[in-house]
């Protein structure tokens, strides 16, 4: 619980926060004071040294001072508000058992900008939109990524489209562990095209399996970071949960599961409708794919790009493209992005 008030200025400054000095504050600002219950939880708030604090006042352009379990906040009145709601959304997240990183800080600050939250499906009193798993519980970093789980929970066969680190396949492994946990979907099954990128498959040492496996090694990294190790091997075991190059989903019917398509520019339309019609009763289906990282002979024919001008927009299909600015690795990658999709690539 978090009490407000809102404050006009008074003559006597607030208390400086610790490790960091500021000039005096114009008079006429306006000023916020924040309350919260739980002072234990302040310190993560804070971060160490405040570090927290001077980020949300260096992006925002506000003064934050504490005074034991109150935060004093001074700035023009619509840096305030973003600054009492990234704190607020931070505090709730900690009081759920939520741990908060310097990521999570910026994600805050960035939605509270953000008009187009509006509209989105919240938890009352929770972040943005979150996916509970065995291991951790993800929230939403960007809006994309928001609008993104709202739709995994909501529609029969989404698209995510964009730059890698965006979050596509991991928030829809993510959303798969949930539901294949909760008994709402029977089987787990994981799939992208085993496409060369400058290596042929024929000269890798082992047998199908040991040659697939790189291609599909980021799958099992999800999966190990959503379950505990001993329920992987053994739901990989009974079949709940499988991991396939696409080619062995021609002639399926995937019913009562939870399917997601890796890598999807590497197919061709042909191999993008086969995928497409495998769906069946009570299943749902992701394709995630980076339509700027084509591996085929020729990046023209990509499935992916194919599928999305004939199906979007459709009842039940749901398409989310990402950008650079969705990017929750570090920064740099964001930065990356721009120069090699900008205008001189």
């Amino acid at each position: 619980m978090v009490k407000r008030r809102v404050e006009t200025p008074k003559r006597e400054k607030p208390a400086r926060a610790p490790a960091h000095d500021r000039p005096s504050e114009p008079r006429g600002r306006a000023r916020l004071e924040v309350e919260f219950e739980k002072p234990v939880l302040l310190g993560s708030l804070f971060g160490q040294f405040d570090q927290n604090l001077i980020t949300i006042e260096n992006r925002l352009g506000v003064y934050i001072a504490a005074r034991g379990s109150h935060v004093v906040v001074e700035g023009e009145p619509s840096g305030i508000a973003r600054a009492r709601d990234v704190l607020t959304d931070l505090y709730t997240r900690l009081d759920r058992g939520l741990a908060v990183d310097g990521g999570d800080v910026e994600s805050a600050i960035m939605l509270s900008g953000d008009a187009s939250v509006e509209g989105l499906t919240v938890e009352p009193g929770g972040p943005l939109a979150m996916i509970r798993t065995r291991r951790k519980t993800i929230v939403a970093r960007t809006t994309a990524q928001a609008r993104y789980i709202e739709a995994l929970s909501k529609s029969d066969i989404i698209f995510a489209l964009g730059p890698a680190g965006t979050g596509k396949t991991y928030l829809a492994v993510a959303q798969a562990v949930s539901q294949l946990v909760s008994g709402s979907v029977d089987r787990l099954i994981l799939s992208r095209p085993a496409v060369e990128a400058g290596e042929r498959l024929g000269f890798l040492p082992g047998d199908m399996r040991e040659k697939v496996d790189p291609y599909l090694r980021p799958l099992y990294d999800a999966l190990y970071d959503m379950l505990p190790s001993e329920q992987v091997e053994r739901r990989l075991a009974s079949g709940e949960i499988e991991i396939a190059p696409l080619a062995f989903m021609r002639g399926r019917t995937l019913a009562q599961a939870f399917v997601i398509l890796d890598e999807a520019q590497n197919t061709t339309p042909l191999q993008m409708k086969m995928f497409l019609t495998r769906f069946g009763e009570g299943s749902r289906m992701v394709v995630c794919g980076d339509p700027n990282q084509v591996d085929l002979p020729d990046p023209s024919k990509s499935g992916l790009a194919d599928a999305v001008r004939r199906l979007e927009g459709i009842d039940g299909i749901a398409t989310q493209r990402f950008s650079s600015k969705d990017v929750v690795r570090h920064p740099i990658v964001g930065r990356i992005v721009d120069a090699y999709e900008g205008p001189d690539a």
